[in-house]
């Protein structure tokens, strides 16, 4: 089974929901990111969506977008981010890693060996912004034939058709696009995305995370009453933005301790 799969079955048993916090792999430096991936384990969170740095971020906003502009600069990779996870594992062994990315770097290594290294280096999920569903099915199978997941995402405009597309080649969760927009971008309408939920647990029966837009505990603890799983990233930037060398896994571990909170009020 695997790790992913093993945090939502615990969670469902706990009758709790995952909080899944996305950083960018060596931002604002590679030093840093081991750092606040154990802080955001100690926050609270479930998964870690690790961000792949790349230079034309199509879904992510400015802030995003920055922060794969400052760990490019700072020379990070795609075999510098499979370093950070295997060194994050020397000493957890349990949260499920999920790399979130482009296709670029992925093609220009080659499937079968990003497929390797990432397993190797203790990564569980992979979600690449561009590979389309349907053009997905070697990504899908060569991904799972590794024992990682492939996961996708849906939008508000997400067919029917499209949905079922996921359906058949993801694993792990789904990730549904709160807003049609980049990341970042504006207030989740929560009961827009209460009455689009259905169509997709018709659908599919994995865990259904729901991210872009959710900015505080507020927000948080009303997706958590109607998704699976909670997914921040902008807001998350925003405070290493600010945040000194010596004072950013501090001020993420209470900023991300604080949705935690938020997430856990479904279970009062």
């Amino acid at each position: 089974m695997s790790r992913i799969k093993s945090a939502f079955d615990r969670l469902a048993a706990e009758g709790r929901k995952a909080l899944i916090p996305f950083i960018t792999a060596g931002d604002p430096d590679a030093a840093l990111t081991v750092p606040l991936m154990h802080a955001l384990v100690e926050a609270g969170a479930d998964v870690i969506e690790l961000g792949v740095p790349f230079s034309d971020p199509m879904a992510d906003g400015p802030t995003i977008q920055r922060a794969s502009e400052r760990a490019l600069a700072g020379g990070m990779s795609l075999r510098k981010v499979f370093e950070l996870v295997l060194a994050f594992r020397a000493t957890d062994k349990t949260t499920p890693v999920v790399l979130m990315g482009y296709a670029n770097p992925i093609e220009a290594m080659g499937l079968e060996r990003f497929a390797v290294a990432a397993v190797q280096a203790g990564v569980d999920g992979v979600l690449v912004v561009d590979y389309p569903p349907e053009e997905a099915a070697a990504f899908g199978a060569t991904i799972k034939a590794q024992g990682m997941d492939p996961i996708f995402l849906l939008a508000p405009t997400s067919t029917a058709a499209r949905i079922e597309q996921v359906a058949s080649v993801a694993s792990g969760y789904v990730y549904y696009v709160s807003l049609a927009g980049v990341t970042g971008s504006g207030a989740v309408n929560i009961e827009a995305v209460a009455e689009r939920l259905p169509l997709i647990r018709e659908k599919t029966g994995l865990p259904v995370g729901v991210g872009f837009g959710i900015r505080d505990a507020q927000t948080a603890a009303r997706i958590a009453r109607i998704a699976d799983a909670v997914v921040v990233g902008s807001r998350i930037i925003e405070e290493i933005e600010k945040s000194t060398s010596e004072t950013a896994c501090v001020n993420v571990k209470a900023l991300v301790a604080e949705i935690r909170r938020g997430v856990d009020e479904v279970i009062k």
